[in-house]
């Protein structure tokens, strides 16, 4: 696809990193699978990765955990955030 942002470019496959924020909570989810675009930088999440780390993300929050680095792991076909670094 062409970047949205930029149109200048095809996005191709490739690994970001997300950080997330709520409130005092900050949790940053490295080699999470995306299209990049090798352009502007711009990165593109499939909708089930995106459902995931959102649900993860829930999960992080509730249980009170204040600042996360953590790396993206597909497990079963589906994502889970884990291995704290």
């Amino acid at each position: 696809m062409i970047c949205i942002i930029c149109r200048q470019a095809k996005t191709i496959d490739g690994l970001t990193s997300i950080k997330f924020e709520r409130g005092e909570m900050r949790l940053v989810v490295n080699s999470v699978p995306a299209r990049i675009c090798p352009s502007c930088g711009e990165a593109y999440l499939d909708e089930g990765v995106a459902v995931q780390l959102l649900q993860d993300t829930e999960k992080v929050s509730k249980a009170g955990i204040l600042n996360v680095v953590c790396e993206y792991s597909p497990a079963s076909g589906k994502g889970n955030v884990s291995r704290a670094v």
